[in-house]
């Protein structure tokens, strides 16, 4: 065989090589995708006081493992335990001040009911003079008089009453249902509630990561101050969308992470993203932003897909971690060979890169 017969042999291969190559790429594409672009994350809880004050005591250290309900660190108490105090004076002087107006009010009860013998009294007397100033026993000056002292009872009758309305406005209802006393055990509540929130603990188990408050600094209500990274594990993977037109939850996938080459892990499809940011309109008013480019062949869009491991591993990786995801749609047997092959091809690159 002449040296051009040869030549010509091996750009056959290369083309048959590609060929196969380029069809088994189309076909893994859509039935055995596989994508480097995933990351295990780790929900992180930023832990923030709901008061504002210097820091007394810090309970944990940098990457502690916590329990949730743990106090992470704590506001100095001094001004909220006098804040509790002084709550609870005010709630002794509402039952002082309760005390003393059912003692009015049965003063001014008593009053009412003195006033309203003498107006019987008055009265009394007043038909009496109208009798005798009838018979001339009696002078109209004197008639007079009576009238006067019986509208005058009268009058006294009705301030007393008044008073006794008056008075039950400002009492209120008797006992825990008063006004008066529900306010003032609110307010106690509210001192309580903020001396508790002195000690801030952790929303969820995990570990502290990157903890840089120290004793004597001023922390903000609502400002973060210390970050939880969870136990829970959610691993995605961005494809392309044109990758995903045979993938469901509930399908099975592979997972090589570049922490442990040489190890492949079971997964199972959990779920896929509903969008992406650049599918979400803000009303702000503005005028449509459309997108330009020069390139003749655009990127294509990747959409999210979130996969949980479906086999325990030994320890937790931390949020960020990288890792290269293939998934394997539907139950075909033919294409399990070659999904195991790839997955674990890439996990023996991993020893190099």
């Amino acid at each position: 065989m002449t040296p051009d017969q040869t030549f010509a042999r091996w750009v056959k291969i290369a083309l048959a090589a590609f060929v196969l190559l380029f069809i088994y790429f189309l076909v893994a594409d859509s039935f055995m995708p596989m994508t480097p672009e995933a990351r295990v994350m780790r929900p992180v809880t930023r832990i923030a006081p709901e008061l504002s004050g210097p820091v007394s005591e810090v309970m944990v250290r940098d990457h502690q493992h916590v329990a949730k309900g743990d106090v992470l660190f704590q506001i100095d108490p001094a001004p909220f335990r006098l804040a509790v105090e002084q709550a609870q004076l005010k709630r002794e002087q509402a039952d002082r001040e309760n005390a003393q107006l059912e003692a009015e009010l049965t003063s001014a009860q008593a009053e009412l009911a003195s006033a309203e013998a003498t107006a019987a009294e008055r009265r009394g007397e007043l038909r009496r003079a109208e009798t005798l100033v009838a018979q001339q026993s009696v002078s109209r000056q004197q008639y007079e008089q009576q009238v006067a002292a019986e509208r005058t009872a009268q009058a006294s009758v009705a301030a007393a009453r008044a008073k006794i309305v008056s008075l039950e406005v400002q009492l209120g209802d008797v006992g825990e249902t008063n006004l008066r006393l529900r306010q003032a055990e609110n307010a106690l509540s509210q001192a309580q509630l903020d001396f508790a929130h002195t000690q801030v603990r952790a929303a969820q188990a995990g570990s502290v990561s990157n903890l840089q408050l120290e004793v004597g600094d001023y922390v903000q209500a609502g400002q973060p101050a210390v970050a939880v990274v969870a136990d829970a594990v959610d691993i995605i993977a961005d494809f392309r969308e044109k990758s995903l037109r045979h993938v469901a939850p509930g399908d099975a996938a592979r997972i090589v992470f570049d922490a442990w080459p040489g190890q492949v892990f079971d997964a199972q499809v959990l779920a896929m993203d509903a969008g992406v940011r650049e599918g979400q309109l803000a009303a702000d008013g503005q005028l449509a932003d459309i997108p330009t480019t020069d390139r003749w062949v655009r990127d294509a869009q990747r959409m999210r897909v979130h996969l949980a491991l479906t086999q325990p591993i030994a320890n937790l990786l931390p949020s960020g971690a990288r890792a290269t995801v293939q998934l394997q749609p539907g139950d075909t047997a033919l294409a399990k060979p070659f999904v195991w092959l790839q997955a674990h091809l890439i996990s023996w690159l991993h020893y190099v890169y």
